[in-house]
């Protein structure tokens, strides 16, 4: 489970989140003068970040991250793959075109077209990270298909028509039960013809809900019709489907082993080998109860098919791959925090049965990452809570990490004048210059340390994905945004020595309100629902706390100078909504109350009012800084001795976006021969 960054457009942040290019700058060593924002287009933006403290290391540690990001990178096209069955060959055909196109490439159209493959590439492929629509290309058909044959590229005639066809294959991931989840969504988990209903009954069929430990069915295999028209599973394991790029990956955790800072990382790294080789969950399961368990090096990473977003039926694993060196300071000053998880488990508003007895295992780290693949590249979260799998979190216990050096250089690369635009007035400004940062960084610890970990599920009760079905991801989202919410105004903070004063709850409930209830809306077409999983969380968990203070006025709707704003009036009776709304969300995913989370999603967290959406998107057109960021990650380069050995690794720091992705469409194309 995964925090993304929210209060990017509108609060300063500070938290100071693979290789393979051509164009190398090394760090200098002012820091004033590393680049971080490299290039800006369409909603995007791309930034650069460091990796402090790679050079303390020893040589077998930067081994170790090198071979783990190399690892990761060989899965690269998995995700490709896995967002829509055509995105490998389109990506094939855009490249190929890039690098063999000699033609005028100052016109219109071309720009048109190199800004059309960079936000694929973004993207991961044809639709939209974010959004999940279609992505509409500003050149003709006409121009792209004289650019195939000026190049000699080949594209199939079904791919090349579903680039203009925005009737086809609209949404990556569709939501909406009413529009069909399968049939609405393009995503690559399923045959086309596969229903709902027929996946429901499938896992029916074999799944225990009585077990104990349940297996995580689904999770890393394709759903398809065989030729009797019997559905079964194609899975992602060597010698089954995406094999070359497991074979790969498998290659570099063997030389990950050689290097292992302790048995318990080692042994991690046999079973994840194990499991890439035979594609059993059980086994899976084996290795994050190691995994989590595996706190004492310094070198960590997140690997495999792991968040369910992208799945509207909520079973099967995105790739994806986080390599993370420890941030020592920073996580020692945050250690407290999982020290006291019981504390936060006994004193949160939701009903005592469904109170853990006893919080095991909640590790917190804040990491600097050394390297970032599949669904985590080039758009990444802030912070990470595994492993997903409830049961193994309550007898065996999580780990948190934040990613310090990705917040840090979002920080660095400007937030363009937000915070003026949609705060009321100077004291909501004030708040946010002076507690922004602490704030958002003590809010993402809550989520991720606190939120994910606390709770249990009713017995008998089947896992989320299998009750709250489409809705199990926003609810889970939310319930750990209220989590942490709740407790930032809370004076056990300022006890522990986390934040100084109440103050710093209190610009959080402002930011939290004013991007839920407007400034999230900029990420969307005029007109368009809220489909991610993540905006709809903030929508529901803002629009229904706005509702319930209506009567005592605690958030009010303002009009100044003829512009929108929300405003917090009563924080502590803003508290109470969220513990009452928490207590509500703890209901449902404890009793896998479907009715009510669909409730409560539909009704607060999808529909958005026109006129308001509006007003944002023109408000915020009149701002220079994207609505979203990404990242080229660094370049760790092994240095050669001799005699053919490793005698260091250095990190490059590339600039150009459009070089590394074509860099890694070459290098790490193991699924797009």
């Amino acid at each position: 489970m995964r925090k993304q960054l929210t209060l990017l457009l509108f609060i300063p942040l500070a938290w100071a989140c693979t290789p393979s290019t051509s164009e190398k700058q090394a760090a200098p060593a002012v820091e004033e003068e590393f680049v971080w924002k490299t290039e800006q287009f369409a909603d995007l933006k791309i930034i650069r970040y460091q990796i402090p403290g790679f050079d303390k290391l020893t040589l077998d540690q930067k081994k170790l991250a090198y071979y783990l990001t190399q690892a990761g990178l060989a899965g690269r096209d998995i995700i490709w793959d896995q967002n829509y069955r055509h995105n490998l060959a389109i990506r094939s055909a855009l490249e190929n075109i890039i690098n063999n196109y000699d033609g005028d490439q100052t016109s219109d159209e071309w720009k048109a077209f190199m800004t059309y493959t960079k936000r694929v590439w973004f993207s991961n492929g044809i639709h939209h990270h974010y959004s999940m629509a279609k992505i509409a290309p500003d050149f003709s058909q006409e121009y792209f298909q004289s650019l195939l044959d000026t190049t000699s590229t080949t594209l199939a005639e079904d791919a090349l028509n579903t680039i203009f066809d925005l009737t086809v294959d609209a949404k990556k991931v569709n939501l909406d039960p009413d529009k069909g989840l399968m049939v609405g969504s393009a995503t690559n988990f399923y045959d086309s013809d596969i229903t709902a209903e027929e996946v429901e009954a499938y896992y029916e069929q074999i799944t225990d809900k009585n077990a104990e430990e349940p297996i995580s069915y689904g999770l890393n295999s394709k759903l398809v019709r065989d030729e009797n028209g019997q559905l079964k599973e194609e899975v992602w394991k060597s010698g089954g489907m995406y094999g070359a790029a497991i074979d790969e990956m498998i290659s570099w955790l063997e030389k990950a082993i050689t290097v292992a800072e302790n048995d318990e990382q080692k042994k991690g790294f046999e079973l994840l080998i194990e499991y890439f080789k035979t594609g059993s969950l059980k086994t899976w399961d084996e290795y994050n109860v190691v995994w989590a368990a595996a706190t004492k090096g310094d070198i960590d990473y997140i690997l495999g098919f792991i968040e369910v977003y992208n799945d509207p039926k909520g079973y099967r694993g995105s790739y994806e791959a986080i390599i993370q060196v420890n941030d020592f300071e920073a996580s020692e000053r945050m250690k407290v925090l999982s020290e006291n998880a019981q504390w936060f488990e006994d004193n949160s508003p939701i009903m005592d049965e469904h109170k853990k007895e006893n919080v095991v295992g909640v590790s917190y780290k804040v990491v600097n990452v050394a390297g970032e693949s599949g669904d985590a590249s080039p758009s990444t979260p802030i912070g990470v809570n595994l492993p997903n799998a409830n049961w193994i979190r309550a007898k065996h216990g999580s780990k948190s990490v934040s990613l310090g050096n990705i917040i840090d250089a979002y920080d660095k690369a400007g937030t363009s004048g937000f915070l003026a635009e949609f705060a009321y007035d100077e004291a909501e400004m004030d708040r946010a210059r002076k507690h922004g940062e602490i704030g958002d960084k003590m809010h993402t610890a809550l989520h991720e340390v606190i939120g994910h970990a606390s709770g249990r599920l009713n017995p008998g009760v089947g896992t989320p994905k299998e009750t709250l079905k489409n809705y199990a991801s926003t609810i889970e989202e939310g319930r750990a945004d209220l989590v942490g919410l709740y407790f930032l105004m809370d004076s056990k903070l300022v006890e522990l020595g986390l934040i100084e004063s109440l103050e710093v709850g209190k610009e959080e409930y402002d930011g939290y309100i004013r991007n839920g209830m407007m400034t999230q809306l900029r990420r969307l077409q005029l007109g368009e629902d809220i489909e991610e999983a993540h905006m709809r969380n903030r929508a529901w968990v803002s629009a229904w706390s706005f509702e319930q203070g209506k009567a005592d006025n605690v958030i009010e709707r303002k009009q100044k100078d003829g512009k929108t704003f929300f405003v917090v009036n009563d924080y502590d009776k803003l508290r109470e909504i969220f513990g009452r709304l928490l207590r509500e969300t703890q209901r449902i995913k404890s009793e896998g109350d479907y009715e009510a989370a669909k409730a409560l999603v539909e009704g607060y967290g999808v529909k958005v009012e026109r006129a308001l959406h509006e007003e944002v998107l023109n408000r915020a057109s009149k701002l220079k800084g994207a609505p979203y960021g990404g990242f080229i990650n660094p370049e760790l380069v092994p240095v050669m001795d001799e005699a053919g050995n490793i005698a260091d690794i250095e990190v490059n720091y590339p600039m150009d976006f459009t070089q590394q992705m074509l860099d890694y469409g070459k290098k790490y194309a193991f699924l797009n021969k």
